[in-house]
């Protein structure tokens, strides 16, 4: 144990390809769910054979009501005592963490965090872990490649593409630099810096976890931070505190917002008037103001202290978890209201709208390498793709494109300019729902590359979407994680 952990923190010799890892819940603390650069997932390759299924895994986890495996947080590279890694860590409804290989499905560790609930629980308040796992991230949004670069570290020539064999060495230039802070903004967040690395959790009984990304072993006990059976969302850590949202008043707690700081373990909350809406949680800008959908408003509240720096009241309840992007060196935020208007919010103050209806859960947004911003919502029966263009000294929204009709999609994810949407087969009940089915799109026209078919043989319902190392990832509902992408040779 002793010799594992001095290889954990003398080194964290540790590499990530581009800031590219899917940190937490949406990518990355704007839960953009956009995945900037990729070395072989782009529309030309998708629209070619050779994408398919890589693997599927069975996590051990007990589902409880419609939750079961959540969305991974990623690790595309890693060095410790063990070599070379390329890791996933997987939260089950039963209180467990799975780590997995997932170059090879290969398990790594499973921790049972706690002990698994008893009792059915209610769909509303089903008991368990309800937020995914997370890593620390940074606050900044995550660099594009330079213009005219290739996409991600893509080797000259063929060798490394789709079926052209494996990379045996590879020179290419380093990733480019993260942007300047903005002023009164958090430092950069560096991938390179040397630090003990963690995967964090919060279990049913409140309780937050910090374990090592090689092994999962817990060096500390797990620390108080909710009230046991909350319905917790959107789990993130930043500058070392760990914030969350609650909601639909499970066992009797407060729906707001609560931070956690890592070193003194003091808890701050903050008590919404409302429900919290959404399924991130709350979406975080890069000077650290976290945004909350609290029925008919949007709360911008200060880091660590969770004190209201400005609210945005509307008409209507909102449907959705914000998102935040960046236009012209300006930060925006958007959300969907319940009736049917998407809702562009930049200081506090309404910027644009335009009516889009029946989206739910959370917004993705994305930007094209030519220049041109998308919004991404997934609607009752499709994914809905809004453009983001300039006028005047403003923005407007404009109609793009419509997918082919999705049984309850979810958010999707983008993979550099290809769209990944998931009908997800999810019915009222569990026997009137049918298999999941994954699809890509191309990003601009919304056209079909590709679909998974028969391979996924459960519906998805807390296994949304995440992204890394060319490979796409889904939970089925039955505990199977299936791993899109291209052959690699071992």
């Amino acid at each position: 144990m002793r010799i594992a952990v001095l290889m954990i923190a003398a080194a964290s010799v540790y590499a990530q390809r581009g800031g590219n890892d899917w940190m937490t819940i949406g990518f990355d603390a704007q839960r953009s769910y956009w995945l900037r650069n990729d070395a072989k997932i782009s529309p030309e390759s998708l629209a070619k054979p050779g994408f398919a299924m890589e693997w599927k895994y069975k996590i051990k986890n007990a589902p409880r009501q419609m939750h079961a495996i959540t969305s991974p947080a990623l690790l595309d590279f890693f060095i410790g005592h063990k070599g070379f890694r390329t890791l996933g860590y997987f939260g089950g409804s039963s209180n467990s963490v799975t780590g997995l290989d997932t170059d090879i499905a290969r398990l790594e560790w499973e921790r049972q965090l706690a002990p698994a609930p008893t009792g059915p629980g209610t769909a509303a308040c089903p008991g368990g872990m309800t937020t995914p796992v997370t890593r620390p991230t940074g606050l900044g949004y995550a660099p594009l490649p330079p213009a005219g670069r290739p996409r991600g570290t893509q080797p000259v020539g063929t060798v490394g593409l789709p079926g052209e064999g494996a990379v045996t060495i590879r020179r290419t230039p380093p990733p480019p630099p993260p942007p300047p802070a903005k002023p009164g903004a958090a430092p950069a967040f560096s991938p390179f810096s040397p630090r003990i690395q963690w995967v964090n959790a919060i279990t049913g009984d409140g309780k937050f976890h910090s374990m090592y990304v090689s092994n999962g072993e817990t060096p500390s006990p797990a620390v108080d931070f909710l009230p046991a059976g909350a319905f917790a969302k959107g789990l993130a850590v930043f500058n070392g505190v760990a914030y969350v949202a609650t909601s639909n008043g499970c066992n009797g707690v407060a729906n707001g917002m609560w931070a956690l700081d890592i070193t003194s373990k003091n808890v701050t909350s903050w008590k919404a008037s409302a429900n919290v809406i959404g399924t991130t949680g709350f979406a975080t800008g890069p000077d650290g103001t976290m945004y909350v959908a609290d029925g008919a408003s949007v709360v911008a509240l200060e880091p660590a202290t969770l004190k209201v720096k400005e609210t945005y009241k509307g008409d209507k309840a909102f449907s959705t978890s914000p998102v935040v992007f960046e236009f012209k060196g300006k930060d925006y935020v958007a959300a969907a209201t319940e009736d049917g208007k998407l809702v562009v919010l930049q200081g506090g103050k309404p910027a644009a709208s335009l009516n889009v209806a029946g989206v739910t859960g959370a917004l993705a947004a994305w930007r094209e390498r030519s220049g041109q911003h998308w919004i991404l919502a997934p609607a009752a029966k499709a994914i809905v793709a809004i453009q983001v263009v300039e006028e005047g000294a403003g923005i407007a929204l404009k109609q793009g494109w419509t997918s082919r009709e999705l049984v309850a999609p979810i958010t999707p994810a983008i993979v550099n300019g290809v769209v990944f949407a998931v009908s997800t087969g999810q019915g009222p009940t569990i026997k009137q729902s049918k298999p999941a089915v994954l699809y890509a799109l191309d990003g601009a026209t919304g056209k079909e590359l590709w679909s998974s078919g028969t391979t996924i043989t459960s519906f998805v319902t807390t296994g949304g979407l995440a992204a890394g190392g060319s490979r796409v990832y889904v939970s089925g509902y039955d505990g199977t994680q299936y791993a899109f992408g291209f052959p690699i040779e071992h």
